[in-house]
């Protein structure tokens, strides 16, 4: 079930996203306002439509892989521009603009054309809350790879002594960016564990046990020790800077591949309605 909402909503984060590529490009900031505008326009077309898929499936609309990624996409948009907003950073909208809009496109070429409602065991009062909690725990991962994809090409361009051009002078600091990159981690990390634990609660409500080891228990709790390792590494041993940035960026890839693989593959008792 397509929503007359979703275009416009594709449409705005397109804009948006070439907006932001097509400053850095020409290494100004002149149109930048004019990405962080569009991106909040097609935030706002977009929860129309989650709206009104809402009403339509009873509930937080997540009953495929599709909707979910949907949701993936809304939810990273909204913090992805309250990061740039906040931090003062445009140059995250070259990655967060064009994921979210890349995350959308593909959630709207293969959303089902039919009426969708949940399964019966997900009815439950649960659902938004663990769905809220593990897609927030994911949207806070694909900021902190954005930021560290960005840590890495300022790095690299630091390293090389090659100008920043006029757009570089709304480049934050090396530091700035490894400081910012782990308080993402680290709310990503509380909002996925909060996501297991209600998960455990509502499977044992449902099902009579609180872990069954399907393939998506099992992915989510790797995920959950690859990232408490990299949380724990910067702690002890240090690990921060470059190091910390291409190891988010591969525990993101790793992210990626659960949450793909799993949904469309084996989704166990999901049924790949939810991350």
């Amino acid at each position: 079930m397509n929503t007359l909402w979703i275009m416009p909503a594709l449409g705005c984060y397109a804009v948006s996203a070439a907006l932001f590529v097509f400053d850095r490009a020409q290494g100004r900031t002149r149109e930048s306002g004019y990405a962080v505008g569009m991106l909040g326009a097609g935030a706002v077309f977009h929860a129309f439509d989650l709206t009104a898929r809402g009403f339509q499936a009873g509930n937080i609309p997540v009953a495929n892989f599709a909707e979910a990624l949907s949701f993936l996409a809304w939810l990273t948009a909204l913090a992805g521009m309250v990061l740039i907003v906040r931090s003062r950073m445009t140059v995250i909208g070259a990655f967060v603009s064009p994921a979210v809009t890349l995350a959308l496109g593909v959630s709207a070429m293969t959303m089902n054309g039919g009426r969708l409602e949940l399964p019966a065991p997900l009815r439950s009062v649960w659902l938004p809350i663990h769905v809220t909690l593990a897609i927030l725990g994911y949207t806070m991962f694909v900021l902190a790879a954005s930021v560290s994809i960005v840590y890495l090409a300022l790095e690299s361009r630091l390293k090389s002594k090659r100008a920043l051009g006029a757009a570089g002078d709304d480049a934050p600091s090396l530091e700035k960016l490894d400081r910012i990159n782990y308080r993402l981690l680290g709310w990503g990390f509380m909002m996925l564990s909060l996501a297991i634990v209600s998960g455990a609660i509502w499977a044992d409500a449902t099902w009579g046990h609180f872990w069954s080891w399907e393939p998506k228990e099992f992915w989510s709790l790797v995920i959950w020790i690859l990232y408490a390792g990299l949380l724990e590494s910067r702690l002890t041993v240090g690990w921060r800077g470059r190091r910390a940035a291409a190891l988010t960026i591969v525990l993101f890839t790793v992210l990626v591949g659960s949450f793909v693989g799993v949904n469309l593959i084996f989704p166990g008792k999901h049924g790949g309605s939810f991350g």
